[in-house]
């Protein structure tokens, strides 16, 4: 199926918020960086985005069952159309400089080509019907993995199309998903509040149980040294696992923290999205300090991060509009 890209009216690229506070509990200027944002077409919901291989950045339209790509020169961005009842919640770009989704609403994994705007589905097995896709990330032999939030998590093989099905520990609950530099992939569950290893040879998933009960690990990103940061959503923290060493915790800034997605940048810099001060964290391993800038809005509810060199890219659900942080 091809469909072409849509191109909505150019919109002026957002002012950077400059000359915010960080919020109480933040470290001083030498972590401090700068927020820019950029508005989307209203009524799109951007969910998760996926810096692009020519400078632009795909967002998932979950609202508009959309495909969406920003300029971040012009502020301009163009759609396309997934199929009927599309609700894509995940993107991220794969080795071969596609985007790909999970797309909850058709039930299937779902390739863009970046050239020719042609969409392929991958439709799941009639056994998982409707099993609320999540996210998705490629391991270094170029298998896909994703979970679906009902209780299960799955891969699939670009080259064949095979597509497996593996029901998860603990039922409902596989939320954010990566793969490390060092071959493992590890998801995080939701309801289940732990992370799961997966064995990539047989498919299954062995429990790893952060220290703090039911504290709601939601997002998970590996570092360069192949160790696991973990958004713990109920409780307000950032989990590190280090298969070395084991589990240490680190409470956000401010009152009453939800800690909702995590992202490791080049620099093995720590970046989690805190809702209840609408605000973008930034973690500094090495010194164990945090700080923290508030997005322009209250309920910007940014609920997946990613990034290149030098950036770092949210979706802010509530308002239609896409963020970007960079060092100051």
């Amino acid at each position: 199926m091809y469909t072409p890209l849509a191109t909505s009216s150019a919109t002026a690229a957002a002012p950077d918020i400059a000359g915010t506070s960080p919020s109480p509990g933040a470290t001083p200027s030498s972590a401090e960086f700068v927020l820019q944002e950029f508005p989307v077409t209203r009524g799109q919901g951007p969910h998760d985005v996926a810096p692009a291989a020519d400078g632009g950045v795909w967002y998932t339209a979950q609202l508009s069952g959309e495909l969406g790509w920003l300029d971040p020169r012009t502020g301009q961005t163009r759609a396309v159309k997934l199929g009927p009842g599309s609700a894509p919640h995940g993107v991220i770009v794969g080795p071969d400089g596609a985007p790909w989704i999970t797309d909850g609403g058709q039930n299937a994994i779902v390739r863009v080509d970046p050239k020719t705007n042609e969409v392929k589905r991958f439709p799941l097995p009639q056994t998982f019907a409707a099993v609320s896709l999540n996210t998705a990330a490629f391991d270094r032999d170029g298998i896909l993995w994703f979970t679906g939030q009902a209780g299960s998590y799955g891969r699939l093989d670009p080259r064949t199309g095979e597509l497996r099905m593996f029901g998860a520990p603990r039922g409902a609950g596989p939320y954010g998903i990566t793969s490390c530099p060092d071959g493992n992939v590890y998801f995080a569950s939701l309801a289940g509040s732990y992370v799961g290893r997966i064995d990539r040879a047989s498919g299954a998933a062995t429990v790893l149980q952060p220290p703090t009960p039911n504290q709601g690990a939601r997002r998970v990103w590996c570092d360069s040294r192949s160790r696991v940061w973990v958004a713990e959503w109920n409780v307000g923290q950032l989990g590190l696992y280090d298969p070395a060493s084991g589990w240490k915790e680190w409470k956000l800034p401010g009152a009453r923290p939800m800690a909702y997605a995590v992202f490791v940048d080049d620099a093995d810099i720590v970046w989690v999205t805190e809702w209840t001060a609408s605000a973008i964290v930034r973690f500094d391993p090495a010194t164990e300090t945090f700080s923290s800038r508030p997005l322009s809005s209250p309920n910007a509810n940014v609920r997946q991060v990613l990034g290149r060199p030098g950036e770092m890219w949210g979706a802010e659900s509530g308002i239609d509009k896409l963020v970007v942080a960079r060092p100051r």
